[in-house]
């Protein structure tokens, strides 16, 4: 296997910083030209790689393949395009010196912790979706316009989409992470499966409900400001939780405002402000395996960590993920003890951007060090790495995403979260058993949802 190294963007390796009260100055003209020519529209390379084992861009479907059946905005379950693929090879505990350098440290260590069942299915590479024109339009005057202010808490000129699609440090590709190109309504009832060790599951349950701003059709090209996102969340099981219901609003700018959340109790009937909602608190219904800004590998401000890009690697990751999200998929079969079933996971060997964050001297947060792996196409994490405080390697999370024909744009799907030490895994974001999978883009969802008010008339 062909050795593979760390290489930072086009024309801009000495441009690399950490981000500690910088501001970043806008993309060069003349690289910014080269969206949509060397680049993709949001800044990916076009090209495959020299061996051959990763494709070129060919971006020749928007929305639903030909050949598809698809109905937008019903919750239908996605629909493979590459159902009748096998896998080239699998990675497995026996061959991984083989393919360690495409290999991220929480990887290799879910294959020491379970060398006889972890397994790696790497499929053929595909990278045949694009974004609609009109994203790649505000990608591209992002690119022109954008700039990190405020220490880096924020963005200015950006006007929805990927506001860096070329990047020059670790606090511009967060925040692609956390601004891309995703869903503007999304409504999901999805199950949780905290597995012990032993293999016995904790079931929950919820309706989850979000509203983007920053994806709003009516307000793309438009300068952002105020909030970027809300967000409901209602617990249906377990029984003894039913009626909790959680209301949260994201701001677009973390240096003057917070992230604002209030929750419902059906015990009380009572609506109560939280005081602080976010970093490094459990997510409800997790027993404490995801941190509130672990969902999606990464969210909320990024004040407690100094990030720093490190540069692209071509990696193994989930991508392509249909098979898993299939509606013929029992969850028995899936969620395993130790980890979930290789058989319906696929892996292509893909480029994508490594950021590493450090906590700050000064503050507090479980993680002390977290490395996140952005796939180049979407700008999404896909996978990361969480150490703890003294430096160990603690926790793997891995996502997979597909393209969502409904919305012409990827979409986060079950996510896997494992405690390396104790051996304990979480399976979130399940929607497989569900009637209906994500209702995406249906355009049904309003910020006045998302109010104290409303959660006292839900309760009511």
């Amino acid at each position: 296997m062909r050795r593979t190294k760390l290489h930072t963007p086009l024309a801009v390796a000495a441009l690399l910083i950490s981000m500690s009260g910088q501001v970043a100055a806008k993309s060069p003209a003349a690289e910014v030209e080269k969206l949509g020519k060397d680049l993709t529209c949001v800044g990916a390379e076009k090209a495959g790689n020299k061996a051959g084992t990763i494709p070129e861009f060919t971006g020749k479907w928007l929305g639903t393949p030909p050949g598809i059946s698809y109905k937008n905005g019903t919750g239908q379950h996605p629909v493979d395009p590459y159902a009748s693929e096998k896998p080239l090879f699998v990675i497995t505990a026996e061959n991984m010196a083989q393919y360690a350098d495409n290999l991220s440290d929480g990887q290799k260590a879910m294959f020491a912790k379970y060398p006889k069942t972890y397994r790696m299915p790497v499929y053929p590479g595909h990278r045949d979706f694009r974004y609609d024109d009109s994203i790649c339009a505000i990608a591209k005057k992002n690119a022109l316009e954008a700039e990190l202010i405020d220490d880096g808490m924020a963005v200015k000129g950006s006007k929805g989409a990927v506001p860096f699609p070329i990047p020059k440090n670790g606090q511009e590709a967060l925040m692609n992470n956390l601004l891309p190109a995703r869903a503007w309504t999304e409504q999901i009832t999805r199950d949780t499966a905290n597995v012990n060790p032993d293999g016995k599951i904790t079931w929950g349950r919820a309706l989850n409900m979000n509203l983007d701003m920053t994806n709003d059709p009516a307000q793309r090209g438009q300068p952002l400001e105020g909030i970027m996102a809300y967000s409901q969340n209602r617990t249906l099981k377990p029984e003894r939780d039913k009626g909790a219901i959680a209301n949260s609003a994201e701001p677009l700018n973390f240096a003057h405002n917070k992230r604002l959340a209030w929750s419902y109790d059906p015990g009380t009937r009572r609506v109560r402000q939280l005081p602080e909602y976010g970093f490094d608190q459990p997510t409800a219904g997790t027993s404490g395996k995801m941190t509130i800004d672990s969902d999606r590998l990464f969210n909320g401000s990024p004040e407690r960590y100094a990030f720093k890009l490190i540069g692209k690697r071509e990696m193994y990751i989930p991508a392509n993920a249909y098979k898993i999200h299939g509606n013929d998929v029992k969850y028995a079969d899936l969620v395993k003890p130790g980890h979930e079933n290789p058989d319906y996971m696929r892996y292509e060997l893909r480029r994508v951007w490594v950021v590493e964050g450090k906590l700050k001297e000064g503050f507090r947060h479980i993680y002390g060090r977290r490395v996140l792996f952005l796939d180049e196409d979407t700008w999404q994490a896909v996978m990361s790495d969480f150490y703890d405080t003294r430096g160990q390697l603690w926790q793997f999370g891995l996502i997979n995403y597909y393209y969502a024909y409904d919305m012409k744009a990827w979409q986060a799907g079950s996510s896997f979260y494992h405690d390396l030490n104790s051996g304990s895994y979480l399976a979130y974001n399940l929607f497989q058993e569900a009637p209906l999978g994500p209702i995406l883009n249906k355009g049904n969802l309003t910020a006045s949802m998302f109010t104290p008010e409303a959660l006292r008339s839900i309760g009511n």
